[in-house]
């Protein structure tokens, strides 16, 4: 697996059973040279060139470093970007969440500007606007899902929509099964099934396509270092086998959950 170490301004790729992990990008301290990363928040595989491409967030940057053995620095494929989240669909377009202008951009690699493809209408709670898009995910139709922090929901955006649809959350700040608080990783199935890391409710949520309310699979079981506990977890994944994988943020650890 690879994990953005935010604090320590590196991407660590950590095979199952190893006791130690391996940097592949960053760890030469915090700063803004091509070998250095500050607080990267997200990664992604590009497979068609085997590289890594990083939210470099606080250098207000997109970067890719190769994946070859050697590497030590990356390139800039996007810079004046507050990034948070990143996703790549099938056609190889990238999907960027920022958070500093609420919305996220679609883009050609080697573009530059990009297109809106969801909010882009300063922040707030309106279904045209974000506040604090945080990670996203894009579906096969290019619908973009997006963590909406501070709004305290999930949005859903049609390819081409100009208002996202709330399909999980947007009943305000809490931790009742109809209401979200501080979303952050997020996954969509093939059924269109939402699942999202509800980072203060210290919980990983699912949210059935259509559900007026969610239901808990990992967590939930106050802040804390238990098995069964989280603190303030953010990102999430899956591997192809169904297996969950939770970054335990506050707790500095990914935890590993079969899923039923």
């Amino acid at each position: 697996m690879l994990i953005a170490d935010y604090w320590n301004h590196r991407i660590i790729q950590w095979k199952m059973g190893d006791t130690n992990g391996q940097v592949v990008a960053g760890g030469h301290g915090q700063g803004n040279r091509s070998d250095q990363l500050n607080y990267p928040t997200d990664r992604l595989i590009d497979k068609e060139t085997d590289s890594l491409i990083i939210c470099d967030r606080d250098n207000r940057r997109v970067v890719r470093w190769s994946r070859r053995i050697g590497t030590t620095q990356g390139e800039i494929l996007i810079d004046n970007i507050r990034c948070c989240g990143l996703a790549m669909n099938d056609q190889r377009y990238l999907y960027i969440s920022d958070d500093e202008k609420h919305e996220v951009r679609r883009y050609q690699i080697g573009d530059k500007n990009g297109t809106i493809m969801a909010g882009g209408n300063g922040n707030g709670a309106g279904l045209n606007q974000l506040d604090w898009p945080k990670y996203i995910f894009v579906d096969q139709q290019q619908t973009v899902y997006v963590s909406d922090e501070i709004n305290h929901r999930v949005m859903k955006w049609n390819k081409g929509a100009k208002e996202g649809i709330v399909v999980a959350g947007g009943q305000g700040k809490g931790n009742a099964m109809t209401q979200l608080s501080h979303p952050n990783g997020l996954f969509v199935d093939t059924l269109g099934t939402i699942y999202v890391t509800d980072s203060l409710s210290n919980r990983v949520m699912r949210w059935p396509q259509g559900a007026k309310q969610g239901t808990v699979i990992v967590g939930g079981n106050g802040w804390g270092a238990g098995a069964n506990q989280f603190n303030y977890p953010i990102g999430l994944s899956f591997d192809r086998h169904g297996n969950l994988y939770v970054a335990d943020y506050g707790n500095h650890r990914v935890q590993h959950f079969s899923i039923e």
